[in-house]
């Protein structure tokens, strides 16, 4: 039962009773896999030839553009699906590369499979469709990010959003500045020296990892 509960846990399978899941799983194949940190999953370029469900573990979509500079797309942590909007459509190719970030276990469906899967339950179908709608909208975003923000916009937006939830208007940075900047898709010290210069101008207080929004509204002006 317990490969059932981790399939459970996955949007995939959402309001799907764990009986009613086991009995869809029993009508298709599908095979586990286990990754180390660093290991390739898929490489940007290869044809979609199925679908992966995480089911624990932690993976990151990243590109790497003509001059061998590396952008980081997302972490994808949990029981996610990866790269599903790309398994359908006459370009179904992988956008990225994706790698384990740490030890990661993955189930893989070949597309015939998952069409049966999808027919045989309307439940599975409509949380594939929100899945797909939900990481279109993502990548929408992600695209708008990273191409027409400048970096100060960039930052800005990151802090907002971080910090529209904290009465102190702190958070503390999960990542270091050299993973932040391939997360923005700038250099290294292209994006210490516009923290610097916010810091400077008391929009924020940057200590360390720690980063307090001092004046939102100077901060909004910056996001296009």
């Amino acid at each position: 039962m317990h490969l059932y509960e981790n399939f459970s846990k996955n949007k995939l399978f959402k309001d799907v009773e764990i009986s009613t899941l086991r009995e869809l799983l029993e009508e298709i194949s599908y095979k586990k896999s286990t990754y180390k940190k660093n290991d390739v999953i898929a490489l940007d370029g290869d044809v979609v030839v199925g679908q992966y469900l995480m089911l624990r573990g932690s993976v990151r979509g990243e590109m790497t553009n003509y001059t061998g500079k590396v952008v980081k797309i997302e972490d994808i942590e949990g029981n996610q699906l990866l790269a599903p909007a790309f398994l359908f459509g006459a370009d179904n190719h992988y956008p990225v590369d994706i790698i384990a970030n740490k030890e990661s276990e993955c189930i893989f469906i070949e597309k015939s499979s998952f069409l049966k899967l999808l027919h045989m339950s309307s439940v599975v179908q409509n949380n594939f469709l929100d899945i797909v709608a939900g990481k279109t909208q993502f990548l929408s975003s992600k695209i708008k990010f990273l191409t027409l923000q400048p970096i100060k916009g960039k930052i800005a937006d990151y802090l907002l959003r971080r910090t529209r939830r904290s009465l102190l208007n702190t958070i503390d940075l999960p990542y270091s500045q050299d993973k932040l900047a391939d997360l923005f898709g700038v250099t290294r010290p292209a994006l210490t020296r516009a923290l610097r210069e916010l810091d400077q101008s008391k929009i924020i207080c940057a200590k360390g990892k720690r980063v307090c929004v001092l004046d939102r509204g100077k901060l909004e002006e910056f996001v296009q």
